[in-house]
């Protein structure tokens, strides 16, 4: 089966992610389309409040410049630099295929989540 590919839109550009395969990524793609506003956390994501839990997924606490992650139950990040949570770590939603650098600016931005046709 294909990979689930979403697209990630916002004011400052818009990117592709391609979802991971777990009940957490799946449960997310059935929340589309779905926009999300995101604030900047630790100069490293934007970070923002899904409408409802997702399910729980294997963490790891190591991340990617272009991760997408589960922080909690339904804290949805973009991750745009390279590094580490601290523990239990987050659940990998996907990874952004896309110049994810767009995110790498200070301050709010609404985002939109859609499933790529």
């Amino acid at each position: 089966m294909a990979q689930e590919r979403i697209r990630i839109i916002s004011e400052w550009g818009d990117v592709t992610a391609e979802l991971a395969d777990n009940a957490a990524s799946r449960a997310l793609a059935l929340m589309l389309p779905l926009t999300i506003g995101m604030r900047d956390h630790l100069r490293q994501e934007k970070t923002g409040d899904l409408p409802s839990s997702l399910p729980q997924a294997a963490r790891q606490r190591d991340f990617e410049v272009g991760t997408l992650g589960l922080w909690g139950s339904d804290d949805f990040v973009i991750y745009y630099r390279k590094g580490q949570v601290p523990a239990p770590g987050i659940v990998i939603l996907g990874k952004v295929t896309g110049d994810v650098s767009i995110f790498n600016r200070p301050g709010y931005v609404s985002v939109r989540l859609e499933r790529v046709k």
